[in-house]
C-alpha cells in the first residue's frame, strides 16, 4: 500500500475518527488528561494525530497515534481535529502505533505487555518477502526483532507477552506495583479459574504472593497438583522476608480527613504520626523539666 503521507495536517471531524481496535494504551480520565484538555482548549491541537482510512468506510479513519488528543478534543469541545493520514495497513498501523508510544516516560506493565503482544502478531502477519516466496516472520524473529528495538533481551519480550494470561483483577495489581513482575509472570501459567481462586485468596488475607510462593504454584500447576485450597495453604504460610503491617480500615481515616484522597492517606498518616511523636517528645522534655 502506499506509504506516502499528507504534506499538510487535514481537520477531520471527530465523528469520523474510530480507535485502533485493541490498542494496548489506557486513556484515562486523571490530571493529566485535564492538563490536556485545558491546553487544548487554550491553544488547540498543537500536534496533530495520525490516522489510516479504514477499509470499506466512507472517509472515516482509525487512529494510529492520538488516542489521548483525540479524547481530549472532545472533552475540550472541538468538532474537528487535525490529523496526518497514512495509507497503511492494520499491521504497519499497528507496529507505527507501538513504536510510537513506548518512547513515554510512564508505561504501565500491562500497556507494554499488550504492546508487545500487538507487535509480535503484526510482524507475524506481516511476514518478510524473499525473492521466490512469501515466508512468514516466526515468532523467535519477532521477538528478536521488538527485543532490539526496545533494547531488551527476546526473552524480556517473551516475558511481557505472558502477562497477557493474566486476568484483568491480577493485572490491574501489577500496574499498581501491589505484584511484582516476576511473580506476574509466574502466575500467567495459572488458568484463569485458579487465578480467580488466587484473587479471592488474596482479598481475603489482604497479602500478595511472593516470587517463591508464585513459583511453587506454577510448579503444582504444571504438575497438576495446584487446588485452590493449596494456594490458601500457601498464601497462609509466612514469607521469609515478611514484615508487620499495620492495618487501619480506611473508613476510619475517612472519619478523621474526609477531604484526603484515597492515594493520600499514606503520607497524611506518616505525617500525622511524625507530628504526634515530635508532641510526645516535647510533653516528656517538659515532665523532666518540672522535676
Amino acid at each position: 500500500m502506499n506509504n506516502s503521507k499528507l504534506k499538510s495536517p487535514v481537520n477531520i471531524p471527530v465523528e469520523k475518527i474510530r480507535p485502533f481496535e485493541g490498542h494496548p494504551y489506557k486513556v484515562l480520565d486523571n490530571d493529566e488528561m485535564n492538563n490536556l484538555i485545558e491546553s487544548i482548549q487554550q491553544k488547540g491541537v498543537i500536534s496533530p494525530i495520525v490516522v489510516r482510512p479504514l477499509e470499506n468506510t466512507d472517509d472515516e479513519y482509525e487512529i494510529i497515534s492520538g488516542h489521548r488528543r483525540l479524547r481530549a478534543s472532545v472533552k475540550a469541545g472541538l468538532d474537528t481535529v487535525p490529523a496526518l493520514i497514512y495509507a497503511v495497513s492494520r499491521d504497519e498501523a499497528a507496529i507505527m502505533l507501538v513504536d510510537s508510544n513506548l518512547h513515554r516516560e510512564h508505561i504501565l506493565p500491562s500497556e507494554r505487555a499488550f504492546a508487545y503482544k500487538l507487535k509480535l502478531d503484526a510482524l507475524k502477519h506481516q511476514g518478510k518477502r524473499n525473492d521466490l516466496t512469501s515466508v512468514q516472520l516466526a515468532p523467535k524473529l519477532a521477538t528478536e526483532q521488538i527485543g532490539e528495538a526496545e533494547n531488551i533481551s527476546k526473552d524480556t519480550v517473551k516475558r511481557y507477552i505472558r502477562l497477557t494470561y493474566l486476568i484483568p483483577e491480577l493485572l490491574d495489581m501489577m500496574d499498581e506495583d501491589k505484584i511484582a513482575f516476576s511473580v506476574g509472570v509466574e502466575l500467567s501459567f495459572l488458568d484463569e479459574q485458579l487465578q480467580y481462586d488466587l484473587l479471592r485468596v488474596i482479598e481475603e488475607q489482604e497479602c500478595t504472593p511472593s516470587y517463591s510462593q508464585a513459583w511453587h504454584m506454577h510448579k503444582d500447576f504444571n504438575a497438576g497438583t495446584l487446588t485452590a485450597e493449596s494456594i490458601e495453604n500457601t498464601l497462609s504460610s509466612e514469607k521469609p522476608n515478611q514484615k508487620p503491617m499495620c492495618k487501619v480500615p480506611i473508613e476510619k481515616l475517612q472519619k478523621i480527613a474526609p477531604k484526603i484522597k484515597d492515594k493520600d492517606f499514606e503520607d497524611f498518616v506518616l505525617k500525622a504520626c511524625e507530628h504526634y511523636y515530635k508532641y510526645l517528645q516535647r510533653q516528656r522534655s517538659r515532665d523532666r523539666d518540672a522535676r
